[in-house]
């Protein structure tokens, strides 16, 4: 097995899809947990030195911390609507209840600083639409510098790509620090939608490559539903959706800077394909969320 690709089902415990910590990852910051919250049966997860974001894959919940309560209004699924979600610090119990049931993700990140809990709802999460042409695709910026300032070392944001589309590209790298990039490890997780285009299933696939310029790394994985990718350095991009599946990822990011920032270098060979842009339309496919729900094109 790829040290860099973990398939659904190699980061898990009884109760969590998903549970990457620093050290599992071989790197200083950043973390993913993914939880399943049973229907009206209460989860209370202790943050310890990690700031997080609680951010519903599916599912509704209320998040209790620091004698806080937040109602999140969730979603169907990562592909029918952006979410409300909560930011919770480091050193504090964190209680988390769903009425119906819920899947959610804890984007984390080790960090000094103990901030105050926020709730951060959907409708003031902007949505972009990046790139052109094949290259078109949705981020969903709840969680990055200048958007969301109320975090120590957590950035954080998700991507929709529609099916046959390209995302994360040209191919970019944030590994040292100089004028056109900072030092980030960065975790992809992804959902791969079914058939109809909705619900996640692992009968799809994507296509994700990350490589150095020297060769060292050099890989390229076919990723299905809930696989995690770990980049500690080198060019990442493209993700391919491959035809009839759409893939969503969440990135987390974080690393020594003393300022957020998700600064990068696009890869020389292939950064002139970003001026290509300017004569091609955008796909009419994206957006394909906002916190009303699902777009029809």
């Amino acid at each position: 097995m790829s040290a860099l690709h973990r398939p659904h089902g190699t980061l898990t415990d009884e109760s969590d899809p998903v549970l990457l910590t620093p050290e599992e990852a071989g790197w200083t910051y950043t973390g993913l947990r993914v939880l399943k919250i049973g229907r009206r049966l209460p989860r209370t997860i202790e943050t310890g030195e990690f700031e997080a974001f609680v951010l519903p894959l599916s599912g509704s919940l209320t998040v209790r911390v620091d004698d806080e309560e937040f109602e999140l209004e969730g979603r169907e699924s990562v592909f029918t609507r952006v979410t409300d979600f909560a930011y919770v610090p480091r050193d504090a119990e964190v209680e988390l209840t769903s009425a119906t049931g819920a899947v959610v993700a804890l984007p984390m990140a080790r960090c000094t600083r103990r901030l105050e809990p926020a709730y951060g709802p959907a409708e003031d999460v902007p949505v972009e639409v990046r790139g052109a042409g094949q290259a078109t695709r949705q981020v969903t910026n709840f969680g990055v510098p200048g958007v969301w300032d109320h975090a120590d070392k957590l950035n954080a944001c998700e991507l929709i790509t529609p099916d046959g589309n390209w995302s994360s590209y040209p191919p970019h790298k944030h590994d040292e620090a100089s004028e056109c990039e900072v030092v980030n490890e960065e975790i992809y997780y992804f959902r791969i939608a079914g058939r109809d285009g909705v619900t996640p299933s692992r009968e799809g696939f994507g296509l994700h490559r990350t490589y150095t310029a020297d060769g060292e790394l050099d890989e390229d994985a076919a990723v299905r539903d809930g696989d995690v990718f770990l980049i500690p350095r080198g060019y990442h991009g493209p993700c391919v959706a491959a035809p009839g599946y759409p893939m969503y990822y969440l990135n987390v990011l974080a690393g020594p800077a003393e300022e957020r920032s998700m600064a990068f270098c696009d890869d020389p060979a292939h950064g002139w394909v970003r001026d290509t842009w300017k004569a091609q339309a955008q796909d009419p496919r994206c957006p394909a969320t906002d916190h009303e729900g699902r777009l029809s094109r």
